[in-house]
């Protein structure tokens, strides 16, 4: 039987997908009444059941707009699994980064919100790039911005350090912008990013990765 989410080409008597595990159910093509597996006929209607048709498939869910953390890189997701059980609770000296585009408001203020965000976006996705170049975690996007953090949940001694080479590397990423919102929005790109250091605690770990300090 062909399943009807994956095509997957089954045994006659699966009940399951073998790839998908989709549940497969025989339907008759003439009244739609369910077939057993060994139904030569449908016993609702008397049609072969040699026509029976699998069911259509169930349209997908929504999708929603990804998250921080639904783009962290592989290798820097499996350093956070290793140590998130060790870290809730704990109190840890971290560097926090912040950054934003300057003006942004008065910018797209009289944009529609999907053209904005058009705009937005690959600046935003530039800081994120930055910001997983030197394994920090973004904790919080914004709409013209994000905020960072350096030495948790992956612990580095150097993680003021990093945090410094990331804000170096977001005003390099966005250099290569100038022109396109110079063009687009008639505006100058001007990045700001703010660096501190301090005391946090983690207070919850999320199963999706995130944290909250």
């Amino acid at each position: 039987m062909i399943c009807p989410n994956c095509q997957h080409k089954n045994s006659d008597r699966a009940k399951f997908c073998e790839e998908c595990a989709t549940r497969l159910v025989r339907k008759c093509s003439g009244c739609g009444e369910s077939l057993s597996p060994s139904s030569k006929f449908c016993p609702e209607c008397g049609s072969p059941a040699g026509a029976a048709q699998a069911p259509a498939p169930q349209p997908a869910p929504a999708q929603t707009a990804p998250g921080p953390t639904s783009r962290i890189p592989k290798h820097l997701a499996e350093k956070i699994l290793s140590s998130r059980s060790a870290v809730e609770g704990e109190r840890k000296f971290v560097t926090v980064l912040f950054a934003d585009l300057k003006g942004s408001m008065e910018a797209i203020a009289d944009r529609d919100p999907e053209d904005a965000q058009r705009i937005l976006d690959p600046l935003v996705n530039l800081m994120m790039e930055a910001v997983h170049d030197y394994e920090g975690t973004v904790s919080h996007l914004l709409g013209d911005g994000l905020m960072a953090i350096f030495g948790a949940p992956v612990a580095h001694e150097d993680h003021a350090v990093r945090a410094c080479y990331a804000a170096l590397r977001i005003q390099e990423k966005a250099a290569r912008l100038a022109g396109e919102f110079l063009r687009t929005l008639g505006t100058e790109l001007s990045v700001r990013v703010g660096v501190n250091s301090g005391d946090v605690v983690v207070r919850s770990v999320g199963t999706d990765l995130s944290m909250d300090y």
